[in-house]
């Protein structure tokens, strides 16, 4: 398993090596020794969570107010555009968006620290998204920021089928951003 920085300071991608044969693959998802050597304490993670989505389905841009959270985020089935958006304000890189493509094909996983916006769109007919945090959920945290806000132009490959009620009414980027100070910084 290699790891790849990204153009963000703390975000990382998690290439693994699966075998092939005529059985079909083997692949390890998580590895504690590489987490660690990566900087990551690989015992903080708390909650493991799964979504299945169909074609279109755009899922974000969510994100956690106070501590947050960091997560690892996988495709277990199918294929997603995965998105994040840095928005840690005091950061070199704060407002920029960057996409990965995650499916089950490559096995990649995506480490999105704490102070990131998160979001996904399913590009093949059912997708399955693993997400393994650091925090237990506390729904008095969760923001969102509308999926298709012209400041971020998230760049979604297909048009968008269904969102939830929530992410139809989030608010926009600005709002958000005006919301947030330097000392809502979250730790990478």
């Amino acid at each position: 398993m290699e790891v790849h920085a990204t153009t963000m300071t703390g975000p990382l991608l998690f290439t693994p090596s699966p075998h092939r044969d005529a059985r079909g693959f083997f692949t390890r998802t998580f590895d504690a020794d590489v987490a660690r050597t990566a900087g990551l304490d690989p015992f903080a993670f708390v909650q493991d969570n799964q979504s299945r989505s169909s074609r279109g389905v755009v899922r974000g841009m969510h994100g956690r107010i106070g501590a947050g959270e960091a997560k690892l985020v996988r495709v277990a089935h199918g294929a997603v555009l995965d998105v994040i958006v840095d928005a840690r304000p005091d950061s070199a890189t704060y407002g920029d968006v960057e996409a990965f493509l995650l499916d089950d094909e490559s096995f990649h996983v995506l480490y999105v620290p704490r102070g990131f916006l998160h979001g996904h769109q399913t590009l093949t007919d059912t997708a399955d998204v693993c997400y393994r945090i650091d925090a237990e959920h506390d729904p008095a945290e969760d923001v969102a920021v509308h999926h298709l806000d012209p400041d971020l132009a998230v760049p979604w490959p297909l048009p968008v089928s269904l969102v939830s009620d929530r992410d139809a009414a989030a608010g926009s980027w600005t709002a958000f951003a005006a919301t947030l100070t330097a000392s809502d910084r979250r730790p990478d």
